[in-house]
């Protein structure tokens, strides 16, 4: 059994907020292979269920984040699932929003949901960042307890669907397939190209030098010959002057 863990704070009023992107990934997870009987015990909410032929044990825990360790601690000592098994969800400032990356141990980078789980079931638990952004040091506290705008929506819902559709890939231990099927998703589609006018040949486009368009356009006349003897010869001589 896995166990997968969202992280974030409990209660209606920090719902919509960027700190609680971990509980979005799990209720997506949750949505989309239709896992629903949610059980309130271990300091958390969790429901078991099937995730691409293997199960699962989703985890939001109600401790708020600071003390995420608790429930993750007696879940995983209930169920008996060793730490390599642990799959925690979070948002990372460090990352633009809506890019994911996927680790297994390290620091907490100063996240205070990892601060409290490190210390109760170890490091090497597989970490899945989830990319908020960063608004400066001095803006930190309002950026992660604020809530996604609606602007956000244009990535956040895209990357929470397809996170849901490609758990599998994590699972069964694809990390990189699992990141890019994500980038793919959120990846602007490219404007079709316009096809360039083609040139006229040109033949068709330029006049002999010396001449406009309108003249090359009309034939050229028929050269008339004149009699050179007879009475219209004789007639013509007297009317040009004996030229």
């Amino acid at each position: 059994m896995k166990l997968l863990v969202g992280l974030g704070n409990p209660g209606a009023q920090y719902s919509g907020n960027r700190h609680n992107i971990g509980f979005m990934a799990i209720d997506a997870i949750a949505r989309a292979y239709g896992i629903s009987a949610w059980k309130t015990k271990h300091s958390g909410q969790y429901a078991e269920g099937n995730v691409g032929g293997e199960r699962v044990l989703l985890l939001k825990p109600q401790t708020f984040m600071n003390k995420s360790g608790d429930s993750v601690q007696q879940i995983a000592k209930f169920f008996k699932i060793p730490v390599s098994d642990v799959y925690v969800f979070y948002d990372e400032l460090d990352l633009a929003p809506g890019k994911v990356r996927v680790k297994t141990g390290g620091g907490n980078g100063g996240h205070n949901g990892l601060r409290s789980i490190d210390p109760q079931i170890g490091l090497d638990y597989k970490r899945i960042r989830l990319g908020i952004g960063h608004p400066g040091k001095e803006n930190v506290t309002h950026h992660v307890l604020g809530d996604f705008a609606k602007a956000d929506k244009i990535w956040l819902e895209p990357l929470l669907d397809e996170l849901a559709r490609q758990t599998p890939l994590l699972l069964n231990g694809d990390d990189a397939g699992f990141m890019n099927k994500l980038a793919l998703a959120l990846k602007p589609e490219e404007p079709a190209k316009e096809a360039k006018p083609k040139k006229p040949s040109p033949e068709a486009s330029e006049a002999p030098k010396g001449q406009s368009h309108i003249r090359q356009a009309r034939p050229a006349a028929s050269k008339v010959e004149l009699p050179k003897s007879g009475p219209m010869a004789d007639m013509l001589k007297k009317l040009l002057g004996g030229q």
